[in-house]
């Protein structure tokens, strides 16, 4: 009997946890655009920047083939420490001109406390744009149209329904 109390009570804490976390996660849409620059596909990756500007977690990356993903070479040295699972959240490159629309999900307690959104974009035998476009992780700020530096255009994120 205290076997089955103890599964019981352990199986219900962690079920609680996992309600937890998943309640602090929020979705959202991201519609990103891209320039009319002449090249071949640019591969997008999407970071959660910590307030000291470190990477935190990888969001979300356009472009299948991991052989390129050194081309990012500050994420890359990130990536590389943290060994994270790509499996799940990675999508299509975007051609010049073209619109990709992908959902990602925010971890909603690091709203308003100095984290950013960091979009880079590379593409082959292209330039390398660390900081194409950097979102600040506020209430305001999170659903602002934001202007690109590099091949992207502007990214638009809205809350996911």
């Amino acid at each position: 009997m205290k076997s089955f109390l103890k599964i019981t009570f352990t199986a219900l804490f962690m079920f609680g946890l996992a309600l937890t976390a998943s309640a602090q996660s929020v979705k959202y849409k991201c519609m990103l655009q891209m320039t009319n620059y002449k090249g071949l596909e640019a591969y997008v990756v999407v970071s959660l920047i910590d307030p000291k500007g470190n990477y935190e977690k990888t969001l979300y990356m356009m472009g299948p083939d991991k052989q390129w993903y050194n081309g990012f070479k500050q994420w890359d040295k990130f990536n590389k420490k943290k060994k994270e699972k790509l499996n799940g959240i990675t999508g299509a490159s975007v051609a010049a001109g073209d619109r990709s629309i992908t959902t990602f999900a925010i971890d909603a307690t690091k709203m308003n406390k100095g984290y950013k959104l960091r979009f880079e974009s590379a593409v082959e035998d292209g330039k390398y744009h660390v900081n194409d476009i950097e979102i600040p992780l506020t209430t305001a700020g999170i659903t602002q149209k934001v202007e690109g530096t590099g091949y992207i255009r502007y990214v638009k994120l809205n809350k996911a329904q």
